[in-house]
This record gives structure tokens, sequence and C-alpha cells, in this order.
């Protein structure tokens, strides 16, 4: 997918953390572009290889698939495949730029490499891994709590978008973190991103989308025009 060129269109969408089948059908009656499948075990949204599997296959074909992993190793990588053959792999721990490299070399599969963010100095961050990430997500860094248990998105925190016109590098991205209908439409204004992450924004639980909040979300996103 070539992310939308914002004069032209407006921004792509990306829903993380689906766990119901009800949720996957108003995703593609919304045309949502990507959908991202939770795989980090220690997350409220984390479905199994079964249950995305059949998630999976309830998505529209022109819908993007993303799998969400934290530094896995090999296995991990594979089960994620077999289980919702994503188009990409989004890498939410602190992988090293060569891990990046050989996890895009074994899978085939395009990478997304999030960030957590706090000031401009995170954003550089993305330099190191120029050579191995086709995209980015900057999420906000998470409140130390849940750093603590491995938690490294999802929490509905945001961060101040301001940091990322630091952002030089060729490589899209994915705005991430506390993104509502409430913020969504000020966030693309001040940050300019060509694509948005919701998660927490979009349910009424924790892996439970809500169609109200999703409706708005899309409305909002799709205002940009």
């Amino acid at each position: 997918m070539t992310p939308p060129d914002r004069n032209k269109k407006s921004p792509a969408v990306k829903i993380c953390g689906l766990t119901r089948a009800q949720d996957i059908e108003l995703m593609n009656r919304l045309g949502v572009e990507l959908v991202g499948f939770n795989f980090i075990e220690k997350s409220p949204r984390f479905v199994t290889q079964d249950k995305g599997a059949g998630l999976a296959a309830m998505c529209r074909p022109e819908m993007e698939r993303v799998a969400l992993l934290v530094n896995p190793d090999d296995d991990a990588v594979e089960r994620a495949i077999a289980a919702v053959s994503p188009h990409r792999l989004q890498l939410h721990g602190d992988e090293t730029p060569e891990r990046v490299r050989e996890i895009k070399r074994r899978s085939h599969c395009a990478i997304i490499k999030a960030l957590p963010i706090e000031t401009p100095q995170d954003v550089a961050r993305a330099a190191d891994y120029d050579d191995c990430a086709d995209w980015f997500l900057f999420d906000a860094k998470p409140p130390r709590d849940k750093a603590a248990q491995g938690v490294t998105g999802g929490h509905g925190e945001a961060f101040d978008w301001t940091a990322l016109r630091a952002y030089d590098l060729s490589q899209p991205y994915l705005l991430a973190g506390g993104l509502s209908a409430d913020n969504v439409a000020e966030a693309l204004s001040v940050s300019g991103a060509p694509m948005v992450d919701a998660a927490s924004g979009v349910e009424s639980a924790a892996g439970e989308k809500d169609e109200q909040l999703m409706e708005a979300f899309i409305a909002a996103v799709r205002g940009q025009e």
C-alpha cells in the first residue's frame, strides 16, 4: 500500500487490537485501510493463532493485515505469519537494527518499527532503522507501571505531536498514542502524519471496538480532505 498524498486524499487509518468478528465486519464496512492483530501475550488485546486466523479470514481483500510483536524469536514470527498472513510485521520492542534486518529477511514481510516518543531526540532514533524499516509508528512512551509490565502500546496516552517536526526520513509513518475522534484532526494538523493508528480511542473496553466511536474517528480523519 502506498500511503495517501495528504494533498489529494485523507490519511490512511489503521485500527489495532481486533478481537471480535463484529468489529472486523464494521471495519470492512467503513473501508479502514489497515488492521492490526496483537500477538503480544501481555496485552489485553492479545489473540491466539487460531483466533487471529479466523478474524483475518474475514478481512476484505484490500485491507492490509499487520501482526504486532514484541522482541519476537523466530518461532513467534513464524506463528504470526501462519495465523494471519500479514502484509506487515509491527515490531514494538527494543529490537536492534540487526534483528529487524534478520526478521525482514526471514519473513519476507514489510516492517513497521514502532518507537516510543517523548522528545524530538526520540524521533531521531528512527535513523538507526533507516535501512530496514519500511514504515515507522510513533507512539507515546508508556506510563512507568505499564512499561514495567512489558505493555508497549494501546495505553491511551498522547505525546507532544510537534516532536514529529524533527522527522526527516523518506519512510512514511503512522501516528499513534491516545488518538480519538476528539483530537485526531488536531493531531493531523500539527504533525502532518500520512497515517494514523487507533486502539483504545475507538473502544468501549480493551479489545472491544465501539461502533459510534469508530465511525466518529473515521469521519474526523476523512474530514481532513
